[in-house]
């Protein structure tokens, strides 16, 4: 099994190479940097592409203070310090088949993998047959970024999530090895 982090934004950067539209091109901008800063584990990267008040909602738990955190940037850096970096599961590709956008939004679609330690697996109550090996969690997925309408640099408000399946149903079952995930490769904007 093989990943590659960068399938995460092609689709983005061929959809902003085409786009004309100065206000579209300044979405599709801020999503391709989330994207990547978040491919880095790049905390503030990711929270300087938010309005002040942003608003993450992961709609198969949107209840959950955790998994679907807002009102402040720190909310922000909190969930991504607690879900990506700490966990060790930055490592991630988003397959996007599908690039929308518009004025006011980017929706982004396709299979979302991400490769997560087996001690965070473990950790998760997830029984998996090596704790140090990793394993990839996997869901179809659909985001939708949509812009602050009251953010005077038109950031993002945050993020939508909707996913199709548990991505962690048959993880045990999805082993990767590090060698097997290709090199970030970050050209600029």
């Amino acid at each position: 099994m093989k990943m590659d982090p960068n399938k995460t934004w092609r689709l983005v950067e061929e959809r902003l190479e085409a786009e004309t539209d100065p206000r579209r091109r300044h979405v599709l901008e801020l999503v391709l940097d989330h994207m990547k800063c978040e491919a880095q584990a790049d905390i503030e990267g990711v929270v300087a592409t938010l309005s002040e008040k942003p608003q993450y909602i992961i709609w198969t738990n949107p209840d959950d203070p955790i998994a679907s955190p807002g009102g402040s940037r720190d909310a922000i850096r909190g969930f991504y310090d607690r879900s990506i970096v700490q966990t060790g599961a930055h490592r991630l590709e988003f397959d996007c088949d599908r690039v929308i956008v518009d004025d006011d939004a980017v929706f982004t679609e396709g299979l979302m993998r991400m490769a997560y330690p087996g001690r965070t697996l473990a950790a998760m109550g997830i029984e998996v047959p090596d704790a140090d090996s990793y394993y990839i969690a996997q869901s179809r997925m659909g985001i939708v970024w949509p812009v602050d309408p009251h953010d005077p640099e038109a950031r993002l408000r945050g993020e939508e999530v909707y996913s199709a399946n548990d991505a962690f149903e048959g993880v045990a079952d999805r082993p990767i090895t590090l060698e097997e995930i290709a090199p970030l490769q970050l050209a600029a904007v």
